[in-house]
């Protein structure tokens, strides 16, 4: 049942996430506040999914000490990750690569590698509790409706018409419901140790908020900053509040 109530989270999740990119992408009148206000809520939805939810139910059944290495790793592969390969994390839209192809399929490629990384967050945390998993979708999906704005933008603007970018992104959303049910169900042959891949998607998490989104609330103007930094801070209260109310 536990399996069931994944995928139907993920389903819904990703859903969630294209639905509001198309709708918030097609309303230009309203797409560049809605960018700023979603990115920092969903930098605070992942910081508190880390910090509340999956570093204290790794913690609870394994070695504080050596979760944090772990923690730590997954920070530290991110990084590496992003770095090695400029399309993997795709939210540099002021680079101006040729519109060809050629670089939407690369757009298309490191948007499924991101997904796939979603679903080996969210299966992990499936394996310890429904509440953790569902906690950590809604965390991955409000993340995931400010990339897909920028998803749609950049494949647009590189000569894809809008129903083919609707279905592009569509089937890269699968990678997470692969990743989440490869996780899930080899869990008792392979093995896979719950507390570490928990901490491990934390370092995720935390990486994603620290790095791509609370550096660019420093350059905004003192307005625009002070308003981000109030709807990450409601974004972390959230959650907290969800968590409290679902008794984690």
């Amino acid at each position: 049942m536990t399996f069931f109530l994944m995928i139907l989270a993920i389903l819904l999740g990703s859903a969630l996430s294209l639905f509001g990119g198309i709708v918030l992408f097609r309303d230009g009148r309203h797409r560049e506040r809605a960018i700023m206000l979603a990115l920092p809520f969903g930098a605070g939805a992942l910081l508190a999914a880390a910090f509340l939810d999956l570093l204290p139910e790794a913690i609870s059944i394994g070695n504080m000490r050596a979760l944090l290495g772990w923690t730590l790793a997954g920070f530290t592969l991110f990084f590496v990750l992003e770095r090695t390969a400029s399309w993997f994390h795709h939210h540099h839209e002021h680079e101006h690569a040729a519109r060809n192809e050629h670089q939407n399929r690369l757009i298309m490629t490191g948007d499924l590698i991101h997904n796939f990384i979603d679903g080996v967050a969210i299966g992990a945390a499936f394996l310890v509790n429904p509440i953790s998993g569902f906690v950590t979708t809604l965390a991955v999906s409000t993340h995931e409706i400010p990339k897909e704005i920028g998803t749609f933008g950049m494949l647009l603007s590189r000569g894809w018409r809008s129903r083919k970018v609707i279905v592009a992104n569509a089937l890269t959303a699968l990678g997470t419901v692969l990743a989440a049910a490869i996780i899930y169900l080899s869990h008792d042959t392979l093995h896979l140790p719950e507390a570490e891949l928990l901490a491990l998607t934390s370092g995720f998490f935390i990486y994603i908020a620290a790095s791509d989104i609370i550096p660019s609330i420093h350059e905004q103007p003192r307005k625009v900053a002070t308003l981000q930094a109030a709807v990450l801070v409601g974004g972390i209260v959230f959650v907290g509040i969800l968590l409290r109310l679902l008794g984690i």
